[in-house]
């Protein structure tokens, strides 16, 4: 999976004319990520809906970013991004969940992820798309208790993925439209990140507000993770 990503992506990038930045240009922004999860978590032969059963809601999301640009011609262009997903919820289990007989329970969801991102301008004008490659360290965690038992399931993956970015400037208003997305799938397994906003910047400052989804089907030894997250976001950012 690792190879075929990585050579796709490399053959993409070295097929795309380049547009860098014709300055220096550093930029960071810090993001609440209002979430709702649904989908299941699978350990061995059981699986648990983390919505209808254990009825997991949004417990605090951290979402932070940084980039650095340049014009130095073939060099790429460098996004470091962190997100931190919690859960946590008291449901029923209407079947066993490995440790965990069926009935009321306690349980907790966090999925983790850091991003290093390497990335092209391909267009930079009113109209804005880079295209590149992120390396992503992903993990994910699902405690399951109950008075007596507790299950851990756990998935853990440093993945390649797939980098596209577009935005349109609307001219002498300070507002702009965008997504962004982040992709992978091979062999079953598969990661899909994306967003798209509205933003307003007024010197310094850059605002945004818009719609997030990260979906994951993910297997890791005995252990499946098939959840997807979404919701609305806002950030606030800074840009030089």
């Amino acid at each position: 999976m690792r190879k075929l990503t990585l050579a796709l992506g490399s053959s993409l990038i070295l097929a795309t004319p380049l547009a860098q930045a014709d300055m220096l240009g550093l930029g960071a922004s810090v993001g609440y990520w209002d979430t709702d999860v649904s989908g299941k978590v699978s350990t061995g032969s059981d699986s648990v809906d983390v919505h209808d059963q254990l009825r997991l809601k949004d417990d605090g999301n951290t979402d932070a970013s940084i980039y650095f640009e340049h014009p130095v011609p073939l060099l790429p262009n460098v996004r470091l991004a962190y997100t931190l997903i919690q859960q946590s919820g008291n449901g029923t289990l209407t079947s066993d969940y490995g440790n965990v007989a069926a009935g009321n329970v306690r349980s907790d969801l966090d999925l983790e992820q850091l991003d290093l991102t390497l990335y092209y301008e391909v267009l930079d004008n009113w109209v804005n798309l880079d295209l590149g490659l992120t390396v992503r360290d992903f993990s994910g965690e699902l405690l399951v208790q109950s008075s007596g038992a507790s299950e851990k399931s756990k998935a853990d993956a440093v993945l390649p993925l797939g980098y596209i970015a577009a935005r349109f400037d609307l001219p002498l208003t300070g507002a702009a439209i965008g997504a962004e997305g982040n992709f992978i799938a091979f062999d079953g397994d598969s990661i899909r990140d994306f967003n798209v906003y509205g933003q307003y910047s007024i010197s310094l400052l850059q605002l945004r507000a818009g719609y997030r989804q990260i979906a994951v089907d993910y297997e890791d030894r005995n252990d499946v993770f098939d959840v997807k997250i979404d919701g609305p976001f806002f950030s606030a950012g800074v840009t030089f």
